[in-house]
């Protein structure tokens, strides 16, 4: 099939599948209100919570917990080991680490296809142009195998560095691979540890916190070495880049 035909597709496909969502948290109210329930136990860490949210849907359970994934990841920076943790602490470890790395599979392969359908300006607005410069940095540094290095550093952000991946060259099914070997270690660490010690959960939300905030201030005395005005906010940000690759 023509390239250009295929990647008219997967724009499409990837189009209909935010506007169903975006429809759905709009015009539906309980929708709505599971979708916030959802992000807040998300962003407060709270692993019981949420363990008992995702097996309230009983047969259904899997699947809540892998839509959660994906929301997780276009919704950054909520952080997904939360997540890992109660699906190990609902699931049991290696039931809940299957899960868990499955679902963060398909929304890593859903956040690549998103950036390289959509382009650098979508990206920009989901993760904050912050963010993605550090993953661009983070990508030309290690090159081919920085998706494997970033998979393998636990407080690094997978969902930036899947969207930042997106809009440099490389191939779809390499970017797969590199992702699971990568993450696979510290999700079953993480399920385990989600099984019997959930109150770890909260020292690595502060290690986190601290990771993020330590990336903005970098970006912030960077930009004024460089003699460039910091802006007001992520959507004021003028600064325009080459796209990684191309």
């Amino acid at each position: 099939m023509d390239p250009r035909t295929v990647g008219r597709i997967r724009l499409a496909l990837t189009l209909a599948i935010l506007a169903a969502f975006g429809l759905a948290y709009l015009f539906s109210a309980a929708f709505r209100s599971e979708v916030d329930r959802a992000a807040t136990l998300l962003g407060r860490g709270d692993v019981s919570g949420l363990r008992d949210y995702i097996l309230s849907f009983g047969l259904w359970a899997p699947v809540v917990s892998a839509s959660l994934m994906v929301l997780q990841a276009l919704v950054a920076p909520l952080p997904a080991f939360v997540l890992t943790f109660a699906n190990g602490l609902a699931f049991g470890t290696f039931w809940g680490g299957m899960l868990s790395l499955a679902s963060a599979s398909l929304a890593a392969a859903l956040s690549f296809g998103i950036s390289r359908a959509l382009g650098r300006g979508v990206v920009g607005a989901l993760v904050g142009n912050t963010s993605l410069e550090s993953a661009d940095r983070w990508l030309s540094r290690w090159g081919a195998y920085a998706v494997l290095v970033a998979r393998l550093i636990p407080v690094i952000s997978f969902d930036v560095i899947s969207f930042a991946a997106g809009l440099t060259r490389i191939r779809f099914w390499w970017f797969m691979a590199a992702t699971v070997v990568g993450m696979a270690p510290a999700t079953f660490v993480y399920s385990y540890l989600g099984g019997r010690a959930p109150q770890y959960v909260r020292v690595l939300l502060v290690v986190f916190g601290v990771v993020i905030a330590g990336a903005v201030v970098a970006a912030i005395v960077r930009r004024r070495k460089q003699g460039k005005p910091v802006p007001l906010s992520e959507e004021r940000d003028t600064i325009e880049e080459d796209e990684p690759g191309r």
